[in-house]
């Protein structure tokens, strides 16, 4: 009330806030009895009527038996999936309610990402490190435009991964709108060319069969990814008893591993023990340390040397037998080469020169033998190239390596006879070239120990110091630092190192290593670390938020040359090329003005954020705080402004 007994529109608000309902009533009686009558009403029209006349809406009906998505994670969760990640989307809306309630969020686990692409790129990493496949969820058509990438590298790394995506159902379900743009007819057409099998299931039991024919055939050698459509109808709909009772999940059979023709292998071995130089080359060969431990034993046995493509863990760099650095003067003097589950043999052979006229040649002398043990053309598409150019081999045998090698093996020793001091001979000489190689490779690392912008040599000698006494493992290839992890590292372990993108597209890095870092977490004890380009990291960096929220941790390097580096090379040699120096080659390839303060960005995330380290005396303590901190099950990332490679 004012001063003058008057009450101010601030108190009148209060007042009628404090009295209610009740203060409101009261003045409407009052103004009723009060009122002076009022005109009588305009009878209503026809229109106004007929609208009175029409029915009320619906209540909403609420399902109270079993639903269609219900039964989609029964199918889900007799496969053992641990996990199934995706970006929120409402055409999966009854699948993740029913996941998160029916399921109680357990086998599989949901895991929330930001982006298509890391829910999808999550289940490549997860897979090579767990040696089985998770699964991914994605929003209808514009959810698979957005994780077709992730799904791609997966398809040419020869990776399991179970992919849903759900459509909104027949058009008299579906509302106008959005629902429609983000139906399809055909939710595999985009991604068909490299995925190894689709399905769109029209009833539940089909949903059921199809589902574990997809895994059964995701995990069947060559293994590839798969794709399912859930259908929207199906998975809203309600399920009684009586329809619950008709339906079965089949059992899921465990496929074997297609191991060689006894015959072939037989072949192989003569061919291998009548050799003066065999060299053995490995790429996807090992899926577990078995296959690593197969391949030394018949490395030792033939006193061969191995080449390791780095497609996977096949061969310990500590091994004497290691000698993926002289590959050039080893396949160059080799009379036989072995190939097992090559991705690009005719790369392995021959090389081509990059100019405007591109000339090619062996690598190999005239008259080398090859054999080839491999899956590769049992899944070969025609639009997408990942296939590599054809080379002929020899002895093509198309067979699993891995499970060929225990047969190999033996065949070789039954065939050795009388050389096996010529093999002894053979292998001291591997030996002395062998020795001097890690000795030159620290030397060389030493040669840029206090440049700055830090060298990337640096960053491997010093992350290993800290972590040498650890279950360590890298969640990335070092061919973009230089080799320095092969060079440095000793990598004994199947488990220590997950290969390449299979693919080539940017962004693998980050999403891979966070679902390397999820298997490696369940696992147990295991310090994972990843060194990962500036732009490799820009297509992703939320995977850190997805590590943060679901308590993953691992270490992230942050190899910050400030560039797309590749590129900046490619440019470069344009520029030569056409004959107008490289000045301009940091146009459209560089990451300056700003630079990217990549701690604040994970600090943002909700990760540990430390850097950028300029100073490589800095460099040493950062990677003690970054491992504390990991100890504590953060995602840590450390931001190093490195050399370029």
């Amino acid at each position: 009330m004012s001063g003058n007994g008057k009450v101010d529109r601030r108190g009148f608000m209060k007042g009628a806030a404090v009295a209610g309902g009740a203060t409101l009533a009261t003045e409407t009686r009052v103004r009723a009895q009060t009122a002076p009558a009022q005109p009588k009403a305009a009878s209503p029209s026809a229109a106004q009527q007929a609208m009175e006349n029409d029915p009320p809406g619906e209540a909403e009906k609420l399902t109270t038996e079993k639903t269609g998505s219900d039964f989609m994670v029964d199918v889900c969760q007799t496969l053992g999936l641990d996990y199934m990640a995706a970006c929120p989307g409402s055409t999966f809306r009854s699948l993740q309610e029913s996941f998160i309630n029916y399921g109680k969020n357990t086998k599989p686990e949901w895991l929330t990402c930001l982006h298509e692409e890391v829910s999808i790129g999550m289940g490549h990493g997860y897979a090579k490190v767990a040696g089985k496949p998770m699964a991914a969820m994605v929003h209808g058509t514009v959810g698979m435009q957005h994780g077709a990438m992730a799904l791609y590298n997966a398809w040419c790394d020869r990776v399991p991964v179970i992919v849903f995506t759900a459509s909104a159902g027949p058009v008299e379900d579906r509302r106008p709108g959005v629902e429609w743009m983000h139906t399809v007819q055909d939710g595999a057409a985009t991604v068909r060319d490299f995925v190894k099998w689709d399905d769109y299931p029209r009833s539940l039991q089909s949903f059921s069969e199809s589902t574990v024919r997809a895994y059964q055939l995701a995990t069947a050698q060559p293994q590839a990814p798969v794709f399912i459509t859930a259908d929207g109808k199906l998975q809203e709909m309600e399920l009684s008893k009586a329809a619950n009772a008709k339906l079965s999940i089949p059992k899921l059979n465990h496929p074997t591993q297609a191991a060689a023709d006894a015959n072939a292998l037989r072949e192989a071995a003569k061919m291998l023990v009548a050799a003066e130089n065999p060299v053995i080359i490995a790429d996807r060969y090992a899926r577990t340390q078995q296959g690593v431990d197969d391949l030394v034993k018949l490395a030792e046995l033939l006193q061969a040397p191995v080449i390791e493509a780095r497609g996977r863990m096949n061969f310990p760099t500590t091994h004497y037998l290691s000698h993926w650095e002289r590959s050039g003067p080893v396949v160059a003097q080799a009379d036989l080469v072995l190939s097992l589950e090559p991705s690009d043999l005719y790369g392995q052979l021959n090389k081509m020169r990059d100019q405007l006229e591109r000339t090619e040649g062996p690598k190999t002398k005239a008259g080398v033998k090859v054999i080839s043990i491999s899956t590769h053309d049992l899944l070969v598409r025609a639009n997408y190239q990942d296939f590599q150019r054809y080379s002929p081999a020899d002895l093509s045998i198309t067979a699993d390596g891995e499970a060929s090698m225990p047969y190999l093996i033996e065949a070789v020793r039954q065939e050795i006879g009388d050389r096996k001091a010529a093999f002894e001979a053979r292998g001291q000489k591997l030996l002395a070239a062998w020795k001097g190689l890690a000795d030159r490779a620290r030397a060389e690392a030493a040669m840029s120990w206090d440049l700055t912008p830090i060298s990337t040599a640096r960053i491997y000698a010093e992350l290993y110091n800290q972590v040498k006494d650890m279950d360590w493992a890298l969640l990335q290839d070092g061919g973009f630092q230089s080799n320095w992890p092969h060079r440095l590292w000793p990598i004994e372990k199947h488990h220590q190192f997950m290969g390449g993108s299979g693919g080539g597209g940017v962004g693998y890095q980050p999403v891979a290593a966070l679902g390397g870092a999820l298997a490696h977490r369940d696992a147990g004890g295991r310090t994972p670390i990843s060194v990962c380009g500036d732009g490799e990291f820009n297509m992703a960096p939320h995977t850190l938020w997805t590590a943060a929220h679901h308590k993953i941790p691992y270490l992230t390097v942050v190899h910050n040359n400030r560039a797309y580096h590749q590129e900046v090379m490619h440019v470069q040699h344009m520029a030569n090329r056409h004959n107008r120096g490289v000045e301009n080659a940091i146009i459209g390839t560089t990451l300056r003005a700003p630079f990217v303060d990549y701690a604040k960005v994970a600090q943002g995330y909700g990760a540990v954020g430390i850097g950028p380290i300029n100073d490589p005396k800095d460099l040493g303590p950062a990677i003690a705080k970054g491992l504390d901190a990991m100890k504590s099950g953060q995602p840590v990332l450390i931001d190093v402004v490195s050399q370029p490679r």
